[in-house]
């Protein structure tokens, strides 16, 4: 008995147009960016749009705690740093400081 095999298939993404007007001094730094990063300036355009609408939805999260989680969680922001860690970080070069 032979049996067949249906596959599948979702239906491509719908896509739309969106038109920008940029200064061409941004235009020109956006290609160069896109071109490091091996990209079209479309697709780098894309990818730097969602991850700024995704990191400012993410900005806006609300977590909602108890008072006493709230107030150790204000006593741990409020603390000095310390540690192993935080010594290691302050005498780690600064990039910045050439």
């Amino acid at each position: 008995m032979a049996t067949t095999t249906t596959k599948e298939t979702t239906p491509p993404p719908v896509t739309r147009a969106v038109n920008l007007r940029v200064r061409e001094d941004v235009r020109d730094l956006i290609d160069r960016a896109a071109r490091v990063n091996g990209k079209t300036r479309s697709d780098f355009m894309i990818e730097a749009a969602r991850q700024a609408a995704e990191n400012a939805l993410l900005d806006q999260t609300f977590v909602r705690v108890d008072t006493e989680t709230y107030a150790q969680f204000l006593s741990v922001l409020d603390r000095a740093p310390s540690g192993e860690g935080y010594e290691r970080l302050m005498r780690a070069p600064k990039p910045w400081k050439g």
